[in-house]
């Protein structure tokens, strides 16, 4: 009896795992044929296959599970499928060939979403830096609308002088003479 693998399980193993189940996907077997298969290929549980599977391998591989699936269908509808064939009766050219193309499909599709990712971080950056360009306009203006508020007090404080002199000119024409203080403000001075 060949004794039962415990250690961690490698890239290679992973990727056997992934192939030798996609195949009995597409060859309309089942997942525990399939875990078997690389049990006795791995001297491993197919307990221990299945989990691997189920736990990681399975989320890796959802496109071509579809795929898989998606062939399977299609063999049964244009009736070239008859039984699940046996590892020996396979072609396994066809099969690494076929998981070939899927392995760049993947890898083409990871690329255009790493591609994307990249132009939303690069999007991301400048929306920041935009963003505190704005915060600094901002800034300019509330000091501007500052300084403003201040000048329109000033003026209406000068305005209600001109009318309180306006009304003590009439009152008395020749008693008053204005004068302007040190703060540029106009004083009444009476003669």
């Amino acid at each position: 009896m060949v004794p039962i693998r415990q250690d961690a399980w490698s890239k290679d193993e992973d990727v056997l795992l992934a192939e030798v189940v996609l195949r009995h996907i597409r060859e309309a077997s089942t997942q525990l044929a399939a875990f078997e298969e690389v049990g006795k290929k791995l001297s491993r549980t197919p307990a221990a296959c299945g989990f691997r599977w189920n736990s990681l391998i399975r989320k890796q591989y959802e496109s071509a599970i579809v795929l898989a699936k998606k062939h399977r269908k299609e063999q049964k509808r244009s009736g070239l499928y008859n039984e699940p064939k046996k590892e020996s009766e396979g072609n396994h050219d066809q099969d690494s060939i076929a998981m070939i193309d899927e392995a760049i499909r993947i890898l083409v599709q990871t690329k255009s979403c790493i591609t994307s990712v990249s132009g939303l971080e690069e999007s991301y950056k400048e929306i920041l830096m935009e963003n505190e360009q704005l915060k600094q306009q901002l800034l300019q203006i509330e000091k501007e609308y500052v300084i403003v508020q201040e000048d329109y007090q000033s003026l209406l404080e000068i305005m209600e002088r001109a009318r309180k002199m306006v009304v003590f000119k009439d009152e008395d024409q020749g008693n008053i003479r204005f004068q302007m203080d040190s703060n540029g403000n106009l004083e009444k001075v009476k003669k």
